[in-house]
């Protein structure tokens, strides 16, 4: 029997729009779905680095989301108590290292990307149940919650990007592993005028510190605890949250001469954990089948990376190249063979774990040395690939690696630059 779509995409997000729009750009019929109202905000974190601004320019994009209002962040400031490094002018090829888009204009980016592509979009549209013909899912049943009428979809393919609580991934029951519990609970809001060119990290006492500039000239910052101190911060969210600030003097100087601009949001239910991303008739796709701690900022970023390996499954099962199972299959051992080391590193960055005295002494190596350091910043984006040896002479430490490769592999394992 012939689908009404090819593909239907469950969560209209950042990793269901951009796996929509690539489908849709491959010619697939698609449907993309969410229950929410578009655009509007969700009370997750939103600092995009790494890999993901590069696909945002290889998608056509990155020019869409800065007339969003959304500033570039060209510095990496990066204080531990003991060490602090700032990398300058961190541009490569026209792409700043990162962004800090308010969710609203990301999605919305991606969403209207997705149309422009040819999907059809269905806003407020509540899944209510996952259509299956024996074991295989072939549609899904909802309504459209602006006049309740019940609808049924069919497609070749029913994929998930409904977030860490996804109902696919329990209709299916998707199996979980690597499994790990919530470590950090995190609150954050919005300051205005309070200075800022780029992301800014500040760990203190199990405390970390985020901070960068987003849309409407306003700088986000967000705080995270371990997770047993959950009720004690929920007990009078300013005063600790601003408690925290305080340990970084620099700040909370600017800080305090600004206005906060917003409430305070929080998450404190954040487990991690892997689930197997396909099946007869579906797939998982962002948190839905990837879920880490906020720590490293990771979740935008393997959004996208995921995306592109799930289209490129999806596009080649459906139309002969190979057996979308075996597709799916080749999705999953990419997926984590792209995301575990960064997700073991994650977690020990979660448990606030110290670094070593290498680790430190990597870091000491670069003080004072703005063009090393500058360069360090960049490759450990993966801005730009780097193995000379960096001079060090000017640095204060005598004994410091010699190579940016022995820097960067050091410092990779500590908590510091791996965001």
């Amino acid at each position: 029997m012939s689908r009404d779509y090819d593909a239907i995409v469950v969560g209209a997000r950042c990793a269901g729009a951009s796996t929509a729009m690539l489908l849709a750009r491959a010619g697939l019929r698609v449907l993309l779905v969410d229950r929410s109202a578009f655009p509007s905000e969700i009370a997750h974190g939103h600092f995009i680095h790494r890999h993901g601004p590069g696909r945002l320019k290889k998608w056509g994009l990155l020019d869409r989301l800065l007339a969003t209002g959304c500033p570039p962040s060209t510095t990496f400031a990066l204080d531990t108590g003991e060490v602090r490094l700032v990398g300058k002018d961190l541009v490569h090829d026209g792409v700043a290292f990162g962004y800090g888009p308010r969710r609203s204009a990301l999605d919305w980016t991606l969403v209207k990307a997705a149309i422009d592509a040819g999907a059809d979009f269905r806003p407020s549209f509540a899944v209510t149940e996952y259509v299956f013909d024996d074991d295989r899912v072939v549609g899904l049943r909802g309504t459209d919650r602006s006049g309740g009428r019940l609808h049924s979809e069919r497609a070749s393919i029913t994929i998930g990007a409904d977030g860490r609580g996804s109902q696919l991934a329990r209709t299916v029951r998707a199996a979980e592993y690597d499994v790990v519990p919530t470590l950090t609970c995190w609150f954050f809001s919005y300051w205005s005028d309070v200075p800022a060119t780029g992301l800014e990290v500040y760990s203190r006492h199990e405390r970390v510190i985020f901070a960068f500039p987003t849309n409407d000239g306003l700088i986000a910052i967000f705080v995270a605890w371990p997770i047993c101190e959950q009720s004690a911060v929920q007990s009078d969210i300013e005063r600790h949250f601003m408690a925290a600030i305080d340990l970084a003097p620099e700040l909370a100087a600017r800080v305090r001469a600004g206005r906060r601009a917003e409430r305070f949001r929080g998450a404190a239910h954040l487990p991690n954990f892997l689930r197997t991303p396909g099946g007869p008739g579906w797939a998982l796709v962002g948190d839905a089948g990837c879920h880490k701690d906020p720590y490293l900022a990771l979740g935008v970023c393997d959004a996208f990376r995921d995306a592109e390996l799930l289209a490129i499954a999806v596009e080649d099962g459906l139309s002969g190249k190979r057996p979308l199972a075996s597709g799916l299959l080749e999705y999953e051992r990419r997926r984590n063979e792209a995301t575990s080391p960064e997700y073991q590193l994650n977690l020990r960055r979660a448990r606030f774990e110290p670094p070593t005295e290498d680790e430190l002494s990597a870091q000491r190596g670069l003080v004072g040395n703005q063009d090393a350091t500058n360069r360090f910043f960049m490759a450990s984006e993966g801005m730009i690939q780097q193995e000379a040896p960096i001079p060090l002479h000017g640095c204060r430490e005598h004994n410091a690696p010699s190579s940016l490769r022995s820097i960067r592999d050091q410092w990779r394992r500590s908590w510091s630059l791996e965001l």
